[in-house]
């Protein structure tokens, strides 16, 4: 028989590099898992990614066991990297902070793919392109 899951949690972390400072360690200990348990696995499990924001989504059983799954960095956090700014535009509409090229959306794309709820990469290039335009980058090409 299957264990029954009694939580969920989705959390957002630097890959590599979490701690059990809030805000993640409290999350994690009011769901019944132990906190310093987690990092040392979620650390172990994302060292590849050096520092980079990912998602994760924590399964937690009625024995407080748990279980995790990593997913791919959020689309704001690639579109920032490659358009190489600090932050999205306050005002996206009036003020354009930096450019990608279609080439650049195409490589997000294929990043974010397991993750988006799309039939081909056409597709997801135009949600790509959304989240761009709304953070104030322009997509060239």
């Amino acid at each position: 028989m299957a264990k029954q899951i009694i939580n969920q949690l989705k959390i957002q972390a630097p890959g590599g590099q979490a701690t059990p400072a809030p805000p993640i360690g409290p999350a994690l200990g009011q769901a019944g898992v132990n906190p310093g348990q987690f990092i040392q696995q979620f650390n172990a499990a994302t060292g590849h990614l050096n520092g980079k924001v990912v998602g994760c989504l924590i399964r937690v059983y009625q024995d407080r066991s748990f279980d995790f799954e990593i997913k791919s960095p959020p689309a704001a956090v690639l579109i920032k990297d490659a358009a190489g700014v600090d932050k999205g535009s306050g005002v996206p509409n009036k003020e354009k902070v930096g450019k990608i090229n279609r080439e650049q959306v195409e490589a997000i794309a294929n990043e974010k793919m397991p993750d988006l709820n799309v039939a081909n990469l056409d597709a997801a290039c135009k949600i790509i392109e959304g989240t761009a335009r709304s953070m104030g980058v322009t997509v060239e090409g």
